[in-house]
Order: C-alpha cells, then sequence, then structure tokens
C-alpha cells in the first residue's frame, strides 16, 4: 500500500491539531444551543471521531452516506443518497462534517437538503479544503486545513474503498489511478 504513494503532504500530528482548534471553536459557538453533527460517511467518520473528542459540549450525533464518485477521481456531480439520517433535525443547529470539499456540488446539494427540513442553521465542518476545484458557492464555516488540487488518500479518504487507513493525508501516485 505505501508503495502507492507518492507523498505525504499533511501529517497526524497536523490533522490532530487542526481538529483540535475546530473542536474548541464548534464548542465556543454552540454552547447552549442544541446542534447535530451529521457525519459524511465513509470519508468523514475519522475527521468526525478526532473532531468530537475536542468538543465538550452536548451534541447529537448522525451519518448520511451519499455517493458522487464511485471508482472515479472526479464527482461525478449527481449526489445520491445511500442511508439518510434517523434524528429530525428541525428546529436544531445542523453542522455537517465532511472529509474535503473540493467541487463543493456534494456539499451544497447536502446543505439544501437539511436546510428544507427545518433547521435554526445549517452550517459545515471540512477537514480538508481544495477551493481550486470548486464549481459551486459554497461557505464552509469550520474549515480545517486548505490543500492544493492533488489527488489525496489516507485519514478515512479513499481511491476504489482503498487506502482509508492511512493515518496521514497522502497523495497517490498517477499511475494508481489513471489505469
Amino acid at each position: 500500500m505505501l508503495e502507492d504513494i507518492e507523498k505525504v503532504l499533511i501529517t497526524r500530528e497536523e490533522l490532530q491539531k487542526s481538529a483540535e482548534e475546530l473542536g474548541k471553536r464548534i464548542s465556543a459557538d454552540y454552547r447552549g444551543k442544541k446542534l447535530v453533527l451529521i457525519g459524511v460517511l465513509k470519508g468523514g467518520v475519522v475527521f468526525l471521531s478526532d473532531l468530537i473528542r475536542h468538543i465538550d459540549i452536548p451534541l447529537d450525533l448522525d451519518f448520511i452516506s451519499v455517493s458522487s464518485y464511485g471508482d472515479s477521481t472526479r464527482s461525478s456531480g449527481v449526489v445520491r443518497i445511500m442511508k439518510d439520517v434517523d434524528i429530525d433535525v428541525m428546529g436544531k443547529h445542523v453542522l455537517i462534517v465532511e472529509d474535503l470539499v473540493d467541487s463543493g456540488l456534494t456539499l451544497k446539494y447536502l446543505k439544501d437538503l437539511f436546510q428544507a427540513r427545518g433547521p435554526k442553521d445549517v452550517k459545515c465542518c471540512a477537514a480538508l479544503d481544495k477551493p481550486s476545484r470548486r464549481e459551486v458557492e459554497i461557505e464552509i464555516e469550520y474549515k480545517g486545513i486548505e490543500i492544493p488540487d492533488e489527488f489525496v488518500v489516507g485519514y478515512g479518504m479513499d481511491f476504489a474503498e482503498r487506502y482509508r487507513n492511512l493515518p496521514d493525508v497522502c497523495v497517490l501516485k498517477p499511475h494508481i489511478y489513471y489505469e
């Protein structure tokens, strides 16, 4: 698996520091409010696990699973819900937790979806941001680390369901995904 990695882009230490800083900000901003964190499966689960350990206020937690990539390196732009949330978000503060925002299409879809369900507000938190690939305007209120336009895996992110278990964010060798 490591032979497929071109380089480590972000170390586990940098990821932990970012999750801690975001967790502290979220705790301060939502103190005294009914917060629901919605983890976007599968990629966001590692970041979400790190993030919630740094949030020191009560919260509800649920998951949504969507698909827009398949085995490709680029989003198709068509978002399918594979698993919806079980929690009713009406009247609550919703925070969508994503691993990576690149085109913004999936996140925009999710924000619109949850906004239609009557919450007090819907905001976003992302471990990584790739603004150079943005296709739609989308606000990320809790932004982790900005990255260049490189294909990354690890820290929950995959290519064809592989590499999720790498502890760092790594750049995959191009010949792996161009085969």
